[in-house]
């Protein structure tokens, strides 16, 4: 298993609108912003920083960090216990130490056993982390369209991108919206935890009247 794993946005892009057509070759390039017809209002947003400051992301990052250092953990046990009864096998089979060939035969076979089980161990893990690393991106993609897509109503955007790297050479600071993003993230994100605890408690709360 991969020693870190590393979240991230794939989309290189998020094209939230765009109705103008694209200028011909002969014209001149229209800056964002610009009050002339036909001009694209353009932002970007830094992928890194999201992944870093979104409490959402933070949380689930953290989660699927440990669980992947649990799992090797528990993979390197196994892989040592087995490797030391290897290393047992192979000493008792030179020092004659086993009374039959087939008794040598038995052990050897319960070796490869445990073999086989530490692989299909391996790969389940691997294959369930996998699956909770996707959903984590599939929720992270969600909820960051979903903003965006509101966050847009008022902003009124033709295009938000999504700097990650050197994916855009070079852009104007001023089409940043990070923070903004960002801080309306985590807003909708803590109002959303808030109101989760809340029907929690109430279950509760009803499953204690209940019991009454």
């Amino acid at each position: 298993m991969k020693k870190n794993i590393v979240f991230a946005l794939t989309a290189a892009c998020f094209m939230v609108s765009c109705n103008n057509q694209s200028p011909k070759m002969d014209e001149q390039p229209l800056e964002s912003g610009s009050e002339m017809k036909g001009a694209l209002k353009l932002a970007y947003v830094e992928v890194d920083s999201l992944m870093t400051q979104f409490e959402f992301a933070k949380e689930k990052s953290a989660e699927l960090e440990k669980k992947s250092i649990n799992a090797r953990n528990t993979l390197t046990q196994k892989g040592n216990q087995l490797q030391a009864a290897a290393n047992n096998f192979q000493q008792k089979l030179q020092n004659n130490g086993f009374t039959s060939r087939e008794q040598a035969e038995g052990v050897q076979a319960a070796l490869q056993r445990q073999q086989n089980d530490l692989a299909a161990l391996q790969a389940r893990l691997e294959n369930e982390l996998a699956n909770e690393t996707q959903k984590f991106n599939v929720a992270l993609r969600d909820s960051l369209n979903n903003f965006l897509n509101e966050y847009n109503k008022d902003k009124k955007y033709d295009l938000i991108l999504a700097k990650s790297g050197d994916n855009i050479l070079l852009a104007n600071q001023s089409l940043d919206i990070t923070q903004d993003v960002i801080n309306g993230l985590n807003k909708r994100y803590k109002k959303g935890t808030a109101s989760a605890e809340k029907k929690t408690d109430k279950k509760e709360d009803k499953k204690k009247e209940e019991k009454k």
